[in-house]
């Protein structure tokens, strides 16, 4: 099943940029995701961090 899957994509042409795409992607994501966490304000983080512990919304009970 393999071998049928590889043969086939082979005789696609110019398949081979779209893992190399995928892969910068991917970095990129990640590497824009960490700097952001790097830099995110410390009282932003607190402010979301106790979103789900806040009891101002309870107005819906």
């Amino acid at each position: 099943m393999l071998k049928f899957v590889k043969n086939h994509m082979e005789s696609i042409a110019g398949i081979e940029i779209y893992p190399v795409i995928s892969l910068i992607i991917f970095f990129t994501f990640f590497v824009v995701l960490f700097w952001w966490v790097i830099t995110a304000k410390k009282d932003y983080i607190d402010k979301v961090s106790n979103m789900p512990l806040d009891n101002q919304n309870d107005d819906i009970l």
